[in-house]
Order: C-alpha cells, then structure tokens, then sequence
C-alpha cells in the first residue's frame, strides 16, 4: 500500500516543508553529478560514519540520499505528513523540530551501530520524527491508500493511527531482526534511525508548543 494523501487540511502553507524537498532534490542533483571518485569523497565528507563519528555529519548526512527511489519514497512522505506538523508548530519550530528528530535518529543508529563504516545517508530520520509527531496530534486523520489488487489499483481510506503504528511496528521488528547480523556492515536501511526518529517526534511535539489555531481547531472537533 502507497499513501497519496491524507485528510487533514493544512491552514498555512507549508514553506519550510516545501524548502526542505527543494534542498533535498539540489543535494542530490548535485551528487549524481558528480564522478565516482569524487562521490565516494563527498559521502565521506558528509555522510555520519558510526565507526569516526563527526558531530556535524549528523545534520549534514540528512540531506544526501542513495537513489532516486530512496529520495521520491522520503520526499514524498515529507510532504504528506510535514504540512501539518509545520502548521501546528509554526515555521521555525518546525525547522528546529525535524532537525532534532534528525541528529536524535542519527544518534540511536550510531549506538547500535558503533563499529560500522557504512555512510548512512538519508532524511528518513526526521521524517519518522515528522510522523510520531503526526501520530499524536492527528490520530484520527484518514491517509488515503493505493492498493493493488492483481492487476488493478483501488484506494482506501485508514486512519492515520493504524498507518503509522503499522508502519513502526514493521521498523522496530525489522530493527531488531537485524541486530548481529554481519551484514550490517554491507550496508542496508537504517532501521534503528526510523525508531529513533519516530520516539524523538513523539516526545518533543509534547514538549512544544503547538500554535492556538491548532488548540482551537482540536477543541471545536472534539
């Protein structure tokens, strides 16, 4: 199942949401750009190592991603969950938020994961962090589903709730099915930043304040 949208409407429009794709998908540019030798170098430059961890590629390594695959699946949840959240939050404690959940995703993969040489490349941390703060807030918005039935595609509507714990259920279990596992440092997904990411927006969109349209909104539902 592939989510298209969800239900909930957004009474802002997502600008920094919409600057962090565009960041994204100029980082990446830039990087098929470049020749084999030279990309190798970046990712070393900018990609988080667990195994010589520099502090400022757990930020930096959230903009560069591995394929067009990995980018249009992240860029595209981005969109689908991050208007919301940066309409409760406001703009820059949106940035501040999903930079967080970030550098907190980074960090839970480098503790299990502190011999690996891998680069870990990838926004999927923050946008997990982007999700557990959508799971709280908006449990009862509808993500629209395209589901495939043998040859034909149909869409369903489920509740954001169901979508979103299924989803961490598959990384946390995915996640610790992987650990020992020698092929780790062959590379693969980075299960244990997705349950990073996912806890870290859990616990700060408790902490932040969220902004009072967003009260008197939920309010007036209930």
């Amino acid at each position: 199942m592939i989510p298209l949208r969800d239900s909930q409407p957004s009474r802002t429009t997502p600008y920094v949401t919409a600057a962090l794709i565009a960041a994204n998908v100029a980082v990446f540019l830039y990087e098929i750009a470049l020749e084999p030798f030279s990309h190798a170098l970046f990712l070393s430059q900018y990609a988080m190592i667990p195994a010589r961890l520099v502090p400022e590629s757990l930020v930096t390594s959230m903009f560069l991603h591995g394929g067009w695959m990995h980018l249009i699946g992240n860029m595209w949840f981005l969109w689908i969950y991050g208007d919301n959240v940066e309409d409760i939050l406001g703009r820059w404690r949106y940035l501040l938020f999903y930079v967080a959940c970030g550098v907190g995703a980074g960090l839970v993969h480098f503790a299990f994961n502190l011999p690996s040489r891998v680069p870990t490349v990838g926004a999927s941390g923050a946008i997990a962090g982007v999700m557990g703060a959508y799971l709280l807030k908006f449990p009862h918005s509808r993500i629209v589903m395209l589901v495939p039935i043998f040859v034909f595609f149909t869409t369903i509507e489920v509740p954001a709730v169901i979508v979103l714990l299924y989803w961490f259920a598959i990384q946390f279990f995915s996640g610790v099915g992987q650990i020992g596992q020698a092929h780790l440092q062959q590379g693969g997904v980075a299960w244990f930043a997705h349950i990073g990411g996912f806890v870290a927006g859990m616990a700060l969109i408790k902490i932040l304040k969220t902004q009072e349209r967003y009260r008197w909104r939920r309010e007036l539902h209930w």
